[in-house]
């Protein structure tokens, strides 16, 4: 073979070989950058708020109780993975269910701005009270005995009272105070908006009388919200959770509301109240709910 063909090979050859690195060259840098794009889009998504919802069996109610789980930015972020998270549980009101926080206010949106999980509770028109009338609707017994443990055994939670609080609205603000007196070692915030604090003392509605039963009846008078407060220990005060609670200054429910608050302040008892335009209404509830969840970002301790 002559010395020019030779040539003519070897640089056909070399040619042939820097074709080939290049070729894998780009094939690796279109991999790194796939790489790259999967990661951001991971980051997206899992940087982003979540709603998911539950489907828990309750053996106490003996039914399906659903229950909203909203996550806080990052909860599934594997940087994130040793976070525990403070919790607040959201209760619905009168005729509502587990989903009607996150479908009738912007619940998810306002979300993004806490390191906290929330969870919306399925309470039927149960006033969060085990049933005078009826043995299997053991709405109370639920919420301590099922509900909280379910939620730390599945979620990164702080999983005692530093990091819970309860809050509610109508119905649920009634549930969430009488929940805060009776179990104040369980919650370090209680919040009420529009709350129908004065439940116990009305007979004008089916759903009340089937959970607290008859006037007088030992269910009324376990659950009344302002004897509750009225006669709460004076040495187990400093136990209590932080109590808040507003309400519209056009809600039926104002001047209720007022009076509890003027039992809260002859009893010494901290907690902050406020009257504020508005009405019985989702307007109102959508707007305060963003001011409860920051309240309940300052009470409870951070994740960690």
């Amino acid at each position: 073979m002559l010395p020019l063909e030779i040539n003519a090979i070897v640089d056909s050859l070399n040619t042939t070989q820097n074709n080939s690195w290049k070729f894998y060259l780009r094939i690796l840098l279109l991999f790194l950058l796939l790489l790259v794009a999967l990661a951001a889009y991971y980051y997206h998504l899992q940087k982003a708020v979540r709603f998911e919802v539950v489907q828990f069996k309750s053996n106490l109610v003996g039914e399906l109780l659903p229950y909203g789980v909203v996550l806080p930015p990052g909860y599934r972020l594997i940087t994130s993975g040793r976070l525990n998270y403070p919790v607040l549980y959201l209760l619905h009101g009168w005729n509502g269910d587990h989903n009607s926080w996150a479908k009738q206010t912007a619940l998810i949106q306002y979300a993004a701005e806490y390191q906290m999980i929330i969870i919306t509770p399925e309470g039927g028109n149960g006033w969060y009270t085990d049933s005078a009338t009826v043995p299997s609707d053991q709405y109370e017994a639920y919420f301590l005995r099922e509900l909280i443990p379910d939620v730390d055994s599945r979620f990164r939670t702080i999983a005692d009272r530093r990091g819970r609080g309860v809050a509610g609205v109508s119905m649920g603000g009634y549930g969430a105070l009488k929940l805060g007196f009776k179990h104040p070692e369980k919650f370090s915030f209680a919040a009420s908006i529009s709350g129908a604090v004065d439940a116990t003392a009305r007979t004008d509605d089916a759903s009340i009388m089937q959970s607290f039963g008859e006037p007088e009846s030992p269910v009324r008078k376990s659950n009344d919200l302002p004897r509750l407060a009225r006669e709460f220990p004076a040495d187990r005060e400093a136990l209590l959770p932080y109590l808040y609670l507003d309400c519209g200054t056009e809600d039926l429910w104002l001047e209720s509301n007022r009076d509890f608050s003027r039992v809260l302040i002859e009893r010494r008892i901290v907690h902050e109240y406020r009257q504020l335009p508005g009405n019985h209404a989702w307007t109102y509830w959508d707007r305060q709910v963003r001011e409860v969840m920051r309240i309940a970002a300052e009470r409870m301790v951070a994740a960690e």
